[in-house]
């Protein structure tokens, strides 16, 4: 027989040393098979049982890692999954959420430390947000059933629910959900909070658009509550920083043009943007949106700050209210 991937190192295993060592042998000589014939493996280990080498192939073929050919009844190996790892596949068989008797090199967090974080796959971050797994469901084994799961829609995974994540893999209870849920969460504020760019000029409505559509992509999608936050703009209409400033529904009683114009003086801003979203989707401008805009461009004339303009964003596009 062919060897067609290098010899995974071997590891020394503390828990349950009998299942253990039963499995490995017999897994590590289905991987060093390029052709396998399940009737020769059960020849080879005369002393196990004959269906418990069946079984081992069948998780194997079931979890895509071997494919079998029709006519011959023989097995090879699905290289287009990637790199099979005896290791990691005995310790989500036999350990579950316990990952220890993996190669430190293999872990996720050990991964995260010696390569860092942009290198890990999608499936590798997700696991250390799951962080326990449950028995026969490991962390690690959890977020490759979840990044396969959403695949070439990741955009989608914030909008799914804990019942969702739960279905795809046990091991995403309720602890792991808000973990993950915190973790998405904090990336969009870490970006948002990155994403002003002082050297972006606001020249009109269209640039105002163009700029909160971007900037605030998590409120053009937040559909279950209003939030409203400034823009703060130089001399040169340049975009200095945002703020937030309230929660929930829009009132031009609750939006007070105190907490608006304090962190527009803080930043020393000669003008601003304001920016709300409308969680029904739908961005044409209600009679609030009106009158909020209206009070605050009063009370900026009082202290020499221009309320260039007020967008309001839907879910698909967004309003300017100057421009209509």
């Amino acid at each position: 027989m062919n060897t067609p991937h290098p010899h995974p190192p071997a590891v020394s295993s503390q828990k349950s040393p009998t299942r253990y060592e039963r499995y490995r042998p017999i897994v590590e000589h289905l991987y060093q098979c390029e052709q396998l014939n399940p009737d020769d493996v059960k020849q080879k280990f005369g002393n196990e049982q004959p269906a418990f080498v069946t079984r081992i192939v069948n998780e194997l073929r079931d979890q895509g890692w071997l494919i079998r050919e029709p006519q011959s009844g023989t097995y090879h190996w699905n290289t287009g999954k990637g790199q099979f790892s005896i290791s990691r596949w005995l310790d989500d068989k036999l350990y579950g959420a316990q990952i220890k008797a993996s190669p430190q090199q293999e872990r996720p967090r050990e991964r995260l430390l010696s390569l860092g974080v942009d290198k890990l796959r999608t499936s590798e971050l997700i696991a250390i947000l799951v962080r326990s797994g449950r028995p026969g469901e490991s962390a690690v084994m959890a977020g490759e059933k979840v990044a396969k799961a959403f695949g070439q829609t990741l955009e989608k995974l914030p909008n799914a629910g804990r019942a969702e994540l739960k279905s795809i893999s046990p091991a995403v209870v309720k602890t792991a959900y808000c973990q993950i849920m915190a973790g998405i969460e904090l990336g969009k504020r870490v970006c948002e909070a990155g994403g002003v760019q002082k050297s972006t000029r606001i020249g009109g409505s269209d640039d105002a658009i163009e700029f909160c559509r971007r900037h605030f992509s998590r409120l053009a999608a937040d559909t279950t509550h209003e939030e409203f936050h400034i823009v703060t703009l130089d001399t040169k209409n340049k975009v200095i920083q945002s703020h937030q400033i309230t929660v929930g529904t829009l009132d031009a009683s609750l939006v007070h043009p105190r907490e608006v114009f304090r962190a527009a003086i803080k930043d020393s801003a000669s003008s601003i943007i304001l920016v709300h979203n409308h969680p029904s989707g739908d961005p044409t401008p209600s009679r609030e949106d009106i009158q909020v805009t209206d009070r605050l461009t009063e009370s900026g004339k009082l202290l020499g700050i221009d309320v260039l303009d007020h967008i309001v964003l839907g879910r698909e596009n967004a309003v300017s209210i100057r421009a209509n």
